[in-house]
């Protein structure tokens, strides 16, 4: 009786799922009007095609504050009229996200779900009366489980990886242990949900829409700055061969495939084992992957078997060519590494993207180095990111003491939030003539 009994209190709930809008502060135009360097991240929120997943029997929306204006959403909040709220958020969009929760729960009171990257890192920080709930770390399950209480009428305290707010008290939640099972790889994503917005997912450095397969998630590499390791307490969980076919060609006609995955091929028989599924299924599409250089300099087989099925483009986190730098990111590898992993790509005639990180240590010559580095070495497409310590990572930890600009809108990786060693004005100045320059080097892919 009692199995019947809680099978007939459950009800179906409206689920509203939403990506914050491009948000962020930039001193290079607050105070100096240069407005090159700021960034607008307007990917495809496939977090949020995850969560979506396992939700069955729910009606779930997924709205885009990247790629629609916040009066659209109020309207479709207001016609959708959700029981349940989800927001993410990275570091910079925590403000945002604080104040889109303030107004929905002043305007009805649906249950408001704060996850995602910052959330992870700092829980506490949304401590507080907008959220009712924090899932900390990877969501799909815990957000699964945690629907499933609120579906039948109860609290979702005590769900692993799931906290529930307590404003003024101490935020108190059961870890949990991440293992295969947190995929739910079985499930896959609602693409279906972001389907009005798919044209907007456009890769302007390579001209291309694309769509996204996850392979994996977290990352067993500890570098200094990243967010990435503690989304799964640090453990490297790979999605099934069968799970990443099926997600590629429930994507259809689209032909250009980012890989999610911090460490791609990180796992070398299992990338070797999908590249033969891949060339074997006939899948014809065009791959977009994340690359350490020390795994392309050990596996340069595997790279070119990958670019026989398809491989077009890398993201290889160089951050920096000089041996200090590395040792103090705890990149785990010296610069020689980095000039044998170009050699490669270059040689397969692989694009590179390459993220580099300018500190606020730079010196003038810094940045004149860095230049040459990347201009001698064709990187196609330099990325080049602002030392800034998240927190909750080693870095934060190490840089505490010296950080000058707390108000987190400022943490967009466009921003010195310690000290210059160089006046402000020609840091930015500097670092902003560089890009520019970069930018305009015929070296960039067709």
């Amino acid at each position: 009786m009692e199995l019947i009994s809680v099978s007939m209190t459950k009800q179906k709930m409206k689920i509203m799922l939403v990506n914050p809008p491009n948000c962020g502060k930039s001193i290079p135009e607050e105070e100096y009007g240069i407005t090159s360097l700021k960034q607008l991240f307007k990917g495809e929120p496939f977090n949020l095609e995850v969560l979506a997943g396992p939700l069955h029997g729910h009606e779930v929306m997924i709205f885009d504050l990247k790629c629609e204006s916040e009066e659209a959403f109020w309207t479709a909040f207001d016609a959708f009229a959700p029981d349940v709220v989800g927001l993410t958020a990275v570091t910079c969009e925590a403000n945002t996200v604080i104040r889109i929760a303030c107004k929905i729960k002043e305007k009805s009171n649906p249950v408001v779900i704060i996850g995602g990257n910052h959330a992870t890192y700092d829980p506490a920080y949304f401590n507080r009366a907008e959220f009712d709930y924090i899932v900390i770390g990877l969501g799909k399950k815990s957000f699964s489980e945690l629907i499933s209480r609120l579906e039948e009428g109860k609290k979702g305290a005590g769900i692993a990886g799931v906290a529930q707010t307590s404003p003024g008290k101490l935020l108190a939640y059961v870890t949990r242990n991440y293992d295969e099972t947190d995929l739910m790889d079985d499930i896959p994503p609602r693409y279906d949900l972001v389907a009005k917005y798919r044209s907007q997912y456009f890769l302007e450095q390579l001209g291309l829409t694309m769509g996204f397969v996850i392979t994996a998630y977290g990352c067993t590499h500890k570098c200094s700055f990243c967010t990435i390791p503690g989304m799964t307490g640090g453990k490297y969980l790979n999605h099934s061969i069968d799970a990443v076919i099926r997600d590629i060609q429930l994507l259809g006609d689209i032909s250009f495939i980012r890989m999610v995955d911090a460490n791609t091929f990180g796992n070398t028989s299992l990338s070797l084992d999908l590249y033969k599924k891949i060339m074997q299924s006939g899948i014809e599409k065009r791959f977009f992957a994340d690359v350490r250089a020390d795994t392309i300099v050990k596996h340069p087989a595997l790279m070119k078997k990958w670019k026989e099925a398809g491989l077009y483009a890398v993201v290889v986190g160089f951050e920096d060519f000089q041996d200090a730098r590395l040792a103090a990111y705890n990149k785990k590898y010296q610069g020689h590494v980095i000039n044998e992993a170009i050699k490669i790509l270059h040689e397969l005639g692989i694009v590179i993207v390459g993220d580099f990180i300018a500190s606020p240590e730079y010196e003038e010559s810094d940045f004149e180095k860095l230049e040459s580095f990347i201009v001698a070495n064709k990187i196609e497409i330099p990325v080049i990111s602002v030392l800034t310590p998240i927190p909750g990572t080693p870095l934060y930890r190490k840089m505490e003491q010296n950080i000058i600009i707390s108000d987190l809108d400022y943490y967009t990786f466009t921003n010195a939030v310690t000290a210059t060693k160089m006046p402000e004005d020609l840091f930015y100045r500097t670092f902003a003539d560089l890009v520019k320059r970069l930018h305009d080097k015929p070296h960039r892919p067709q």
